[in-house]
């Protein structure tokens, strides 16, 4: 049928059926870096740094779950919810909120933090979450495709249809 044998078939597919792909690993793996870098600095002292834990650290368990939920095909089971719309939402959503957390983390650096390894971390979670921002940018853009079913080809949708 079309489900996908192999993990590389889940990791590249943009299909309506399967609109995991790698724009899902890369937020995952940056949100991380976001959090943890943060983490790592005295944010408790600083109010702007909450904002930016509380995104980072949200948004990267939503998409832990949203991962776990096609890598283990549970959105098979609930195919009542419009998947690929849900995504698109999410994604746009997170697109927004994460450009508020780069902006407010960007602003929040200070070159003349009294702990050089603060202002080190604080500054890379900035360019991480700049990056994330990005790739929830681009998966809105494949999740919008996915969700208006373009990208295929006609005999891709055929086969697919009738299967």
């Amino acid at each position: 049928g079309s489900e996908p044998r192999l993990m590389g078939d889940i990791l590249y597919s943009t299909s309506r059926n399967h609109p995991l792909n790698i724009f899902h690993f890369t937020p995952q793996v940056l949100g991380l870096l976001v959090w943890a870098l943060i983490a790592g600095t005295t944010y408790h002292l600083h109010a702007a740094y909450g904002w930016v834990m509380f995104v980072s650290i949200f948004f990267w368990i939503l998409t832990v779950l949203f991962f776990m939920t096609y890598l283990l095909q549970l959105h098979l089971k609930f195919y009542m919810i419009p998947w690929p719309l849900v995504l698109m939402i999410f994604n746009a959503v997170a697109t927004v909120l994460y450009l508020t957390a780069f902006v407010t983390c960007a602003a929040a650096v200070q070159p003349t933090s009294w702990r050089q390894w603060d202002y080190n971390r604080r500054a890379a979670a900035s360019f991480f979450a700049c990056l994330v921002m990005i790739t929830y940018g681009v998966s809105t853009f494949f999740s919008f495709r996915a969700w208006k079913g373009l990208g295929s080809n006609a005999a891709t949708s055929q086969v697919t249809d009738h299967a």
